[in-house]
């Protein structure tokens, strides 16, 4: 089984940003090590504990201290930026790093309303075009323009020998379509969607066009998951991003991850306690060998060729954990 990272770059409490964006070179590095096939970062804007807003950055910083690993965006919000911009990036990556650079393409805000005003003056109109600038981007990555086109005999300076491999993120219908209608591998966002994923996930493969890049569909499930020796460990590490969503949802929470130790003071309502049990159903928690049959069990299900492993906690150490014991069970022990 292939798996892979998802990084959100997490900031702790008593932690700074520039000590959370080094907590990603590590865990990068370790991922290599293990055998993970790729690690991607997210992009955020205006959310506090979450300290990359530019994924590129990251992804040049941490190819440079890396050999092996593919590395993406996971995912870059399209609607706030020009295609042409983003082929120039993601192909000086591919010529500093090749064939390592994934490019994942998001429709999604990544953030507050007014990050989105920042950001982007017509943000709804730019989501209601992400097709056609999809579409775009991909000419402007294979460089094949037709003659008549407006942007015939413009090039995403420098092109790279392998280009960046793109990839749709989505959690709808609508994103799967997207995928599917341009021959491209498609990320379903496992641990965040309250909807049927099974419907899809068909959805793409039926709609999908094969090319000269991909013959078959291919995808990606995306899950969270915390693990540790022993499922009580696991919870116990778990509730510290469980408060902490608790926080945000409060408006607070501003200062990051909480510690094991406050989460374990607070004074949980009948509300957030029933809240937690809702989001503890999208997470995998539990000892090496539970959360291995749930993956096996998730991958069986959506026929995914790959899982991608998102791991929040407190405690670097908790999150390095984590991925080293399923590394053992799932790559070791295949």
């Amino acid at each position: 089984m292939k798996i892979s990272i998802l990084d959100q770059s997490p900031i702790s409490v008593g932690k700074t940003a520039e000590q959370a964006l080094k907590e990603s070179l590590k865990l990068a590095q370790i991922g290599e090590e293990l055998g993970y096939t790729r690690y991607w970062i997210t992009e955020h804007h205006n959310i506090p504990g979450l300290s990359c807003s530019s994924p590129e950055v990251m992804l040049s910083y941490i190819g440079a201290h890396t050999n092996r690993i593919r590395l993406g965006s996971g995912a870059v919000l399209l609607p706030y930026y020009k295609p042409y911009k983003v082929a120039e990036i993601y192909n000086m990556l591919s010529v500093l790093y090749p064939n390592r650079i994934d490019l994942g393409i998001g429709r999604g805000p990544g953030g507050s309303d007014k990050a989105k005003l920042a950001l982007s003056d017509n943000y709804s109109e730019q989501v209601r075009s992400v097709p056609e600038s999809i579409v775009e981007l991909l000419h402007f990555l294979k460089n094949d323009f037709p003659t008549n086109h407006k942007y015939n005999g413009i090039s995403a300076f420098p092109l790279p020998n392998i280009p960046p491999q793109p990839w749709i993120l989505g959690t709808s219908i609508k994103s799967a379509k997207i995928a599917a209608a341009n021959g491209l591998p498609y990320v379903f966002g496992h641990f965040i969607s309250d909807i049927d994923g099974l419907k899809i996930l068909e959805t793409y493969r039926q709609a999908f066009k094969r090319n000269n890049q991909l013959k078959h569909p291919k995808t990606i499930i995306a899950v969270s998951a915390i693990c540790s020796e022993t499922k009580e460990k696991a919870e116990e590490i778990a509730l510290g991003e469980l408060f902490w969503n608790i926080l945000i949802s409060k408006g607070e929470g501003n200062n990051g991850i909480p510690s094991i130790e406050e989460a374990k003071q607070y004074q949980f309502t009948v509300e957030e306690k029933e809240t937690i049990k809702n989001m503890e159903a999208r997470m995998i928690i539990g000892t090496p060998m539970e959360v291995k049959e749930k993956i096996v069990e998730l991958q069986s299900l959506y026929q995914s060729d790959e899982i991608m492993i998102k791991t929040n906690t407190h405690y670097l150490n908790d999150r390095v954990k984590s991925y080293q014991l399923l590394a053992e069970e799932l790559l070791t022990n295949n």
